[in-house]
């Protein structure tokens, strides 16, 4: 009897989530996914019916996850799409395919759209409430023209010029050869009655028939994880609407060194990558716009934020040249372009102002946070920090400000965490841990209630409990730490499992449970590591300013971002974030990018302020600093193995210094266990 032959398994990861795992090949994607935990719809069962489950297959070399992705490593169209493809207002578009009715025919990397997860991204970039001088970019005059008649030849331009003159006293106004296509279409739409937009500079931007009150403008920031806009009317600065998407960008990389490598592995990858982010905003663009019930040629100036990797792409410009020392950038000067310069689907004059950059890795999203939070006015010494998955760090005051930016990955935001995942409802946000029984209860977005609460499962119970976000993952480390779980050095104490059925065995180390369910969420032992490199990279870049400004303490701290707005401040200085400081003095700072952007809209006399002031900033680069390394070491510990809080031990108790190197042993613990019975 011939041996049967065993098949081959495939590899696969999915994006954004960075689920991964091996499976038979003529596995269905759908199924899968399902295995994995991803997060993806189906409502029908995996019948080809709803067209919920729809998935891209991202095709090439992707080194990072030691897969070549080829498009013949999933299956062909099959019946049941083209069927559903088929049906009245539904569609196959932009590559995509039924993850039910696809195959694994090889290893591959499959993206999930976030139209297809049940659990929407909740995009925390919300504009914030900000006192901004309105110094408008663009004014509106609105004017009667004379009509035509045989007796005055001249031609409509002129007449418009005139009106101008004559009404507003405007004179050598500057139109451009575009306006012509559509004047006259205008004077006579409107009666001969327009509304003329004319900019700080003398530019006409639009003529518009009749009469109109007001324009619009878009505040853009462009982040390596999620794109927020803010449609603001120009006249008033009120925000008409706001809204966020992912980054589409994630599908080639989650951190921003990983979409430079597909560029180098990928010729014309920089491309693919510049067209979806501008797909990205021309959907925003519609969407604020349909919020507010506005039309899209009344968007006539646009401001963006991003970080130097994500204004390059944006800009289409090629990143490669920042992939590695010395990190140059194509221009660290502010960009005016055209809307349609950036294939935005916009009024045909629309101009667009990218805020200026500082270095390398210090880009316009951190000149937009230095814009918003003013350092340079104060004489507190104030540090402002952006976390993301690279952090930007400012620090100064109205005498000098110096600026850095770490590699802080995408742990926060619960990448490369075993149970972590984006904010979206049902993630775990809130962590406590009782100091005597070692048990976890936690607070989940969507719901107000704390687990050990009568009535949170009855709360919760339209919510599927799937993993825990970056805010959560800061507090539960903090509280394994401050509960004796976790050792200063981050060893999870294993002897503590006899204590609590919270710590398990796992492999060699151990893992602590947080929640048990339709999905085990645990913080492991590699968990730990994770956080501690992206602190210890945040806290060594801080402590290299700290230096170069010849300082021990900081008077202030600005946490900046959606993930910094969304963590407890308190729980960010027991990990070690953040340097000690007044508690009182430390507090979120919003979006402070995307409010440098919408300053820069709505007051373009802003726009010269940061120029000179980016100037005038001094960049310490971490990657050529030979103590980072040392600060780097120091930091891994909780909150740190040298520096003193004295300001944290004030309202907190922090423990004694322990040694956990014996407790890892997961063998003493068995058999201590197996004695026990």
């Amino acid at each position: 009897m011939p041996h049967s032959l065993k098949v081959p398994d495939a590899r696969v990861v999915f994006t954004p989530s960075g689920k991964r795992g091996y499976f038979p090949l003529g596995t269905p994607v759908l199924q899968a996914a399902q295995i994995l935990g991803v997060d993806i719809d189906s409502v029908c069962g995996g019948r080809g019916l709803c067209g919920r489950c729809q998935i891209v297959q991202a095709t090439g070399n992707f080194p990072k996850h030691k897969i070549n992705s080829k498009s013949e490593n999933i299956s062909v169209l099959s019946d049941t799409e083209k069927t559903y493809a088929e049906r009245p207002k539904k569609s196959l578009q932009d590559g995509r395919r039924l993850s039910c009715a696809t195959k694994i025919l090889g290893d591959c990397v499959i993206d999930v759209p976030a139209d297809s997860q049940v659990h929407q991204q909740i995009i925390r970039k919300e504009a914030d409430a900000f006192d901004i001088e309105i110094v408008p970019p663009v004014q509106l005059h609105y004017v009667e023209v004379w009509q035509p008649d045989m007796h005055d030849p001249s031609g409509d331009l002129r007449r418009l010029r005139e009106a101008l003159e004559r009404e507003w006293q405007l004179k050598d106004l500057r139109f451009g050869p575009g306006m012509l296509l559509s004047l006259q279409r205008e004077l006579r739409e409107g009666n001969w009655k327009v509304t003329v937009a004319v900019d700080y500079l003398g530019q006409v931007i639009a003529v518009y028939p009749g009469f109109r009150e007001s324009l619009c403008g878009l505040a853009v920031d462009v982040g390596s994880t999620t794109v927020a806009a803010h449609l603001c009317n120009l006249r008033t600065g009120e925000v008409l609407a706001s809204a966020g998407v992912m980054n589409p960008q994630i599908r080639f990389g989650e951190d921003l060194m990983s979409r430079v490598s597909y560029v180098m592995m990928h010729p014309g990858g920089d491309r693919e990558m510049t067209k979806v982010i501008r797909a990205a905003i021309n959907d925003l663009a519609v969407k604020v716009t349909t919020q507010a019930k506005r039309e899209l040629d009344e968007i006539v100036e646009v401001t963006f934020v991003g970080n130097p990797i994500m204004h390059h792409l944006l800009l289409g410009i090629n990143p490669i040249e920042l992939g590695g020392a010395p990190f140059a950038l194509a221009t660290d000067e502010s960009v005016r372009v055209r809307a349609r310069d950036l294939d935005l689907t916009l009024h045909t004059n629309t101009r667009c102002y990218v805020l200026p950059c500082i270095a390398g890795h210090v880009g316009a999203d951190t000149a937009g946070m230095i814009l918003s939070e003013a350092p340079h006015q104060r004489e507190a010494m104030t540090l402002l920090v952006d976390i993301g998955t690279n952090a930007e760090i400012v620090l100064g005051n109205n005498e000098r400000l110096v600026a850095a930016s770490s590699p802080t990955g995408p742990a926060f935001e619960g990448a490369q965490i075993s149970s972590g995942q984006r904010a979206a409802p049902g993630a775990i946000e809130r962590v406590r841990i009782d100091r005597e029984t070692l048990e976890p209860y936690y607070q989940v977005i969507g719901s107000e209630m704390w687990s050990n609460e009568s009535g949170f499962e009855k709360d919760t119970k339209g919510l599927d409990i799937t993993g825990i976000c970056g805010s959560g993952i800061i507090e539960v480390i903090a509280e394994m730490y401050l509960a004796g779980i976790l050792s200063q050095d981050g060893v999870i104490n294993g002897a503590l499992a006899e204590k609590s059925k919270h710590i398990i065995p796992d492999g060699r180390t151990f893992s602590y449970v947080l929640s048990q369910g339709k999905h085990n969420i645990q913080v492991t032992q590699n968990d730990v590591r994770a956080v501690q490199l992206a602190k210890a990279a945040l806290y060594a870049g801080i402590r290299l300013l700290m230096e170069r400004m010849e300082i021990e303490t900081v008077d202030r701290i600005r946490l900046a971002g959606a993930f910094g707005s969304n963590i407890d401040v308190k729980y960010a200085m027991v990990l070690g974030l953040i340097p000690d400081c007044d508690l009182e003095q430390v507090s979120a700072a919003g979006n402070a990018a995307g409010t440098g952007a919408r300053i820069a809209l709505l007051n373009y006399e802003s726009r010269q302020e940061i120029e000179e002031v980016v100037r005038q900033v001094e960049k310490v680069e971490t990657a050529v600093e030979t103590k980072f390394q040392e600060h780097f070491v120091h930091a891994m510990a909780f909150p740190h193995k040298v520096d003193s809080f004295p300001n944290l031990a004030k309202v907190i108790d922090l423990p004694a210094e322990t040694n956990m190197q014996n407790y890892a042993d997961t063998n003493r613990v068995r058999k201590r266990r197996r004695k026990k019975r």
